[in-house]
């Protein structure tokens, strides 16, 4: 009974399902909160162009020329 339970991998493939599963997840939540961390900033800027009614200068923007 014993040297089949230390054959049988199944168990060992669960877990290592298991713990893509949880990196994933890890890199998912990683990732949400810097693109949240962005759209806050984003929504920010956007309040205050409303609030003052002024636009913030354009990157590049000159005389023209």
């Amino acid at each position: 009974m014993f040297t089949r339970f230390i054959k049988d991998e199944s168990g060992a493939t669960a877990i290592e399902y298991g713990l893509i599963a949880a990196l994933i997840a890890v890199a998912i939540i990683a990732g949400a909160t810097s693109l949240g961390s962005q759209l806050n900033a984003k929504f920010d800027s956007i309040a205050t162009t409303v609030e003052t009614g002024t636009a913030p200068a354009a990157a590049g923007s000159g005389d023209g020329s």
